[in-house]
């Protein structure tokens, strides 16, 4: 298994993580607030299981290859070589919590690449002891969420004598900006959505600062601001940062980069009027100013300021465009000899395209299926108008913003299904329709342009169905949708919007639910979690394939819900498309469940090496795949 975890950036809030914890002792103290984003350089490895020990190799940023090195998966061994310092300490560090925490064996962890600086300011500490913590929970299947990958960090590199920040570990996260709040000892994580891709700059200034001497002294101004300085430095990481991290936040969500530039300069101006009377040799900082004043790059960008514990250490500047970014770079490195990073954070891949499987032959609904496919079955809609199942599910991925929906079909059904959404009736029978179908009948073939299909020549599992659209589908996420379920949101927004909304905001494939009573477990595939937030959204730690009721009060119960209720598919997935590769490791070794390519086991091992987001959807699903349930449908389809 490879894995990657990226540095990470303080754009905004610099100390505010240690100065929030003050609040435990002076409850008149802010909280702290941060903004944090992943870099676009990290630290990679490749990761398998060992029955007894930790094999660790590294590879430093100039190349040079170290290890392997072998420690004993005991808590003695780690403890010891944790307390020693240096890079092997992260890994033992994070091992020793792993191994009081959960029941696991060793680890070969080949760390082969490293294209993150060390030691300026992008926590890279910080990323080898997340990489480890995530390298244990996706081999052993530990099932800790993101956070908890997070928390399980921190504690390892705080058995070292690192002593990192409390923010450092926000590169768990990835390349998503997150705001981070620290309230005592209470830490709380809120993702942000971009809402246009924005373009940045860090610069190594080449140039020396004492991290610690800046923190031992700013702490002296804490708990109680007993002098001028003081008061400066709790106004400057309280009330003044609480503000400018808020707009900044606002800023972020609208994709504004001019007024996300002016907050950085607005930031490091007040930093600059308040902090460095607390250690003014490390906080003048003059060749970070001079660097952050020089005159050919002001046209190039719209803000710009220090990072980290400030002093003369990194720089962090906001772009115009791409093109400024790399202008910015050619002109620091060549004029000034300072060595720069890309930093881009990207607003997300669009979800664009829809998948809906339509290749079966509804076994169930013989004879009937016989005469017309399942999805052509009609449903009287709201609206009053009879459609077919397939142009309701169409229109529930059009109503999300989609730009394309490919359905899935069997070879010799794919004349009527282009029939229907291609060609006009004739005009003898268009004009015998009343104005609002004439209407209608035009607004169909309007659809159709966005409508694309599939062949699947033979009819292996859902799994082989959704990877036969892997051509189509691209390198970008898809929404999901079942071609014998109908969805009827009870909020403005559509079920599909719902599922878009929540993965535009937490970048990670989502899965919707609904709750279900464990008497109808045996026909759903359900899912497991932790919540993130109470009855709605859910970290998943586990699929499950139509359980048994035994299997499922044991391990797939969640915390919150009624007793003998659970939470199943509803019937519409966003998924990533590293999908593919997973289904087509199967299908090339033929991978079978129940003699068919499944999806559920891919979804598990995206789960697994990505994250899985759940999502409580405001709605009902309408499932046409049995007689009754057909029946049902047409009785009780919102008209």
């Amino acid at each position: 298994m490879k894995l990657f975890v990226p540095g990470r950036i303080c754009l905004l809030g610099e100390h505010s993580d240690w100065a929030g914890t003050y609040r435990r002792f002076n409850t008149q103290i802010e909280r702290g607030y941060a903004l944090i984003t992943g870099t676009n350089q990290g630290i990679y490895a490749e990761v398998q299981p060992h029955p007894t020990s930790l094999i660790l190799t590294s590879t430093s940023p100039d190349g040079e290859r170290h290890g392997p090195y072998e420690i004993p998966m005991e808590a003695g061994a780690l403890l010891e070589e944790a307390e020693k310092g240096g890079f092997w300490s992260y890994i033992a560090g994070v091992a020793y919590q792993i191994l009081t925490h959960y029941h696991v064996r060793g680890l070969v962890l080949d760390n082969y690449k490293t294209d993150l600086p060390i030691k300026k300011g992008l926590s890279s500490s910080a990323a080898i002891c997340v990489l480890t913590a995530r390298a244990f929970n996706r081999v052993y299947d530990l099932k800790m969420t993101t956070r908890g990958e997070m928390e399980m960090a921190y504690q390892g590199e705080i058995t070292t004598p690192s002593r990192c920040g409390r923010m450092d570990q926000g590169c768990a996260y990835g390349d998503r900006p997150i705001l981070m709040t620290f309230d005592g000892d209470r830490l709380d994580v809120t993702e942000i959505p971009v809402g246009q891709s924005l373009h940045f700059v860090i610069v190594d200034l080449q140039a020396k600062k004492n991290t610690m001497e800046i923190l031992t002294r700013l702490n002296q101004c804490y708990p109680l601001a007993d002098t001028p300085v003081a008061a400066g430095v709790q106004k400057l990481l309280g009330p003044i940062n609480k503000r400018i991290v808020h707009r900044a936040i606002d800023a972020l969500k609208e994709g504004n980069a001019e007024r996300l530039g002016y907050l950085m300069r607005q930031a490091q101006g007040f930093f600059d009027r308040y902090a460095p009377g607390a250690c003014p040799e490390e906080l003048k900082a003059p060749v970070l100013h001079r660097v952050l004043e020089y005159e050919p790059i002001q046209k190039h960008i719209w803000g710009g300021k220090g990072v980290g514990s400030q002093g003369d250490g990194t720089a962090q500047f906001l772009a115009r465009s791409e093109a400024d970014q790399q202008a910015v770079i050619d002109i620091i490195e060549r004029e000034l000899g300072m060595p720069c990073l890309k930093l881009t954070i990207s607003s997300g891949t669009k979800v664009r395209k829809a998948v809906i499987p339509a290749a079966g032959f509804g076994t169930r609904l013989f004879p009937a299926s016989k005469a017309t496919k399942k999805e052509l079955f009609p449903i009287v809609d709201r609206d009053g108008i009879a459609k077919p199942a397939i142009l309701l599910i169409v229109e529930e991925a059009l109503s999300a913003g989609l730009d394309e929906v490919i359905i899935i079909v069997q070879e010799h059904d794919l004349p009527a299904f282009e029939s229907f959404f291609n060609e006009q009736i004739s005009i003898e029978n268009f004009n015998k329709l009343s104005p609002q179908f004439q209407a209608y009948a035009r607004r169909l073939l309007e659809m159709g342009q966005h409508v694309r299909f599939v062949v699947q020549t033979a009819q292996e599992g859902l799994g082989h169905a959704v990877y036969c659209a892997r051509e189509m589908v691209g390198n970008e996420p898809f929404l999901l949708m079942l071609g014998d379920h109908l969805y009827h949101s009870y909020s403005a927004r559509s079920c599909s919007q719902q599922l878009v909304d929540a993965f535009n905001q937490h970048g990670k494939s989502v899965v919707g639910l609904q709750r279900t009573p464990e008497d109808l477990l045996a026909t759903v595939g359900t899912a497991t979690g932790v919540w993130i937030e109470p009855d709605e959204l859910l970290s998943i730690t586990e699929f499950a394939e139509k359980p048994t009721i035994e299997y499922a009060r044991s391990n797939l119960q969640v915390p919150g819900l009624p007793d003998n209720t659970y939470l199943t598919i509803f019937g519409q997935y966003i998924i990533k498309p590293q999908i593919f590769d997973y289904l087509e490791e199967h299908i090339t070794h033929n991978v079978r469940e129940r003699g068919e390519f499944q999806l559920t086991s891919a979804l598990d091992r995206l789960r697994r090496e990505d994250g899985f987001l759940g999502l409580l959807v405001d709605g009902r699903r309408f499932d046409i795949g049995l007689p009754e349930y057909y029946l049902e449908t047409l009785q009780t389809y919102p008209r």
